[in-house]
């Protein structure tokens, strides 16, 4: 759902403009939104100042005392790095609200919730479900986890940018664990439709022709028919999400997978599989680029 008007928290920081960032930034201050955004390489932040963002000067400039602060930032060791000197800790204060949107390892959400507890301000986790192109669209949906009151503090600024928020409860890693487990889903998707494309052309059968066939009855959802044409499109070299960060949320679903003692034997293939394509130079393509590995092994060319 979109709103047409502001509302809770009319001012509030965002720290990390990547593409999902500067895609978020841009739908709030559309919105009318006052937001203070601050990155490492300033370059980035350009076309959200340009479109009425306020630029912050350092990671804790960016922090409405006693507001919110939004991260989204690559991975786990970035994020920690921001709360290093403990100044955003004293500026949120006991009021403040620390949205966490990254992908990252259930162990580091459980140690800042348990440092926000101590020093300053409320973790509340919030990883986004979609890629650039749908987090521009606001058709992505928010997973979002942490203290009840932050819950419904944040929850009106998500739902006017996004398609939906789903709530997971109290726990601070509990978003993640579902941002990880998703991300494992989509990445077995895309492996299982490279290697069926694979051996269905490899046996004489088009693989549009395939494809058009199963998403009519088997596989009749998004996931299959936007990974499928994608996968068939060829189109890899410009990437929504980076392969090497594809393998980032393998590596971090991999440790806490051994945390938590849980078997996902298929989780070390997709590992292999992207270390491979990451050695044949794909790691700045996007992480559907593991089918031109599949392709490779089976002896068939780069392109359809």
């Amino acid at each position: 759902m979109s709103s047409a008007q502001p509302t809770g928290d009319q001012e509030f920081g965002f720290i990390g403009i990547g593409q999902m960032g500067q895609a978020m930034v841009a739908n709030w201050l559309a919105l009318g939104y006052r937001v203070r955004v601050y990155n490492r390489t300033r370059e980035k932040i350009r076309p959200l100042l340009e479109q009425g963002a306020i630029e912050a000067t350092s990671p804790a400039d960016a922090v409405v005392p006693g507001g919110l602060v939004m991260t989204c930032v690559s991975d786990d060791q970035a994020l920690l790095s921001i709360f290093d000197d403990g100044e955003i800790f004293r500026r949120l204060g006991p009021q403040g609200i620390h949205v966490s949107m990254s992908t990252i390892s259930p162990r580091t959400a459980r140690l800042l919730a348990e440092k926000h507890n101590q020093l300053g301000g409320v973790y509340l986790a919030s990883p986004v479900m979609g890629r650039p192109d749908t987090v521009a669209a606001k058709r992505q949906t928010f997973y979002i986890s942490g203290p009840a009151a932050a819950r419904h503090r944040v929850k009106p600024l998500l739902q006017a940018i996004s398609r939906q928020v789903l709530e997971l409860g109290d726990g601070p890693e509990a978003a993640h664990v579902a941002k990880l487990a998703s991300n494992f889903l989509i990445a077995t998707v895309v492996e299982s439709l490279s290697e069926a494309f694979a051996f269905v052309e490899k046996n004489g059968l088009p693989p549009q022709t395939f494809f058009d066939t199963i998403t009519e009855f088997l596989f009749d959802c998004f996931i299959y028919k936007g990974y499928g044409r994608h996968l068939l499109s060829g189109q890899f070299r410009e990437p929504l999400f980076r392969l090497q960060l594809g393998l980032k949320d393998i590596n971090l679903s991999l440790q806490s997978a051994t945390e938590s003692r849980t078997p996902m034997p298929f989780l070390s293939v997709l590992r292999d599989r992207y270390l491979a394509a990451l050695a044949q130079g794909y790691g700045d393509w996007d992480w559907t680029a593991i089918a031109l590995e599949v392709r490779r092994q089976a002896g068939l060319p780069a392109s359809q």
